[in-house]
């Protein structure tokens, strides 16, 4: 699990520094169209907030990655993975759609989700 959580941290952590820092670059990259309201980059800069968060509890958890915390932080990435899997996939359907890297990020929070469901599965809870 320690490599999960490792992963996690450097990808969500670089995520959301980036978003917080460029949200505009970011939506450019994803959707083909920057955020050009202060209510849509309040959003992003909050969901920088809440990945670069994700990222430093998974860095701390990786020091003890049989606790329950890690655990339940692992669980909880399952849902997250798979659900942004979903919107992203979803989001390709939309005009404009940079549909290379949204599903690209789609492929990426997928294979993250089945990782984090495979290390709960695999792993004895303590």
């Amino acid at each position: 699990m320690k490599r999960l959580l490792l992963a996690t941290a450097a990808l969500e952590a670089g995520a959301g520094l980036f978003l917080l820092a460029a949200p505009t670059v970011f939506a450019r990259l994803l959707f083909g169209v920057p955020f050009d309201s202060t209510a849509a980059l309040t959003v992003a800069r909050i969901g920088g907030t809440g990945l670069l968060s994700l990222g430093v509890a998974s860095w701390f958890a990786s020091s003890d990655a049989q606790s329950c915390a890690a655990r339940g932080l692992a669980s909880a990435m399952v849902l997250y993975n798979a659900g942004a899997a979903i919107l992203l996939g979803a989001a390709t359907f939309q005009p404009g759609a940079v549909i290379t890297i949204l599903w690209a990020g789609a492929g990426l929070h997928a294979a993250m989700a089945t990782w984090c469901l495979i290390i709960l599965l695999k792993t004895k809870h303590p």
